[in-house]
């Protein structure tokens, strides 16, 4: 039950390639998110926010800050991968950053209006790419390697909906 719990939707499995039809699936995924996560959290109590979705979990502020700080990290290594060949990407250290004081007490507002802005931007440059961009470019990363652009975007779709379906499952859970 644990496992559900850390990986409600699944672990993360990286294609290799998407098909056009998966490729617009995603580009819907992302182009509702910001709503998706908003309604996620709509009407919760302070107290809501600040419960862990796990035990051993980030409580929900943390994970909608968590998800603003990771959608706008990977959007930047999109940037990279189009304006630079191949470029060379560090992590960021996720966890610790969930730690910082932003992250345990800002309202979730902050966060859920970035993502708007961000996914309102991110889908018009992922809308003018020409099909070839979307396997042809792309970054390293230091630790996991090579991904091109349409890996990053299937990342991207599977950590909106992993870490909405913790928020969601907790609200069920306990009712709310």
């Amino acid at each position: 039950m644990d496992q559900d719990l850390q990986y409600p939707i699944g672990k993360f499995t990286r294609p290799q390639t998407l098909t056009i039809q998966e490729r617009t699936e995603a580009l819907a995924v992302l182009s509702t998110f910001p709503e998706t996560l908003r309604a996620a959290v709509a009407g919760l109590t302070e107290a809501q926010l600040d419960t862990p979705y796990r035990d051993g979990g980030w409580t929900v502020r943390q994970t909608v800050h968590h998800i603003a700080d990771t959608h706008t990290q990977l959007s930047d290594r999109m940037r990279f991968a189009l304006t630079e060949n191949w470029p060379l990407l560090p992590p960021f250290e996720e966890a610790l950053w969930t730690e910082l004081a932003d992250a345990r007490t800002a309202p979730v507002e902050a966060s859920l209006t970035l993502l708007e802005g961000l996914h309102a931007r991110w889908l018009i440059l992922l809308e003018s790419l020409a099909d070839q961009d979307w396997t042809s470019r792309g970054y390293t990363h230091m630790i996991k390697g090579a991904t091109t652009i349409e890996q990053l975007l299937a990342l991207v779709v599977w950590h909106a909906c992993h870490h909405t379906a913790h928020i969601t499952h907790l609200r069920q859970r306990n009712g709310w």
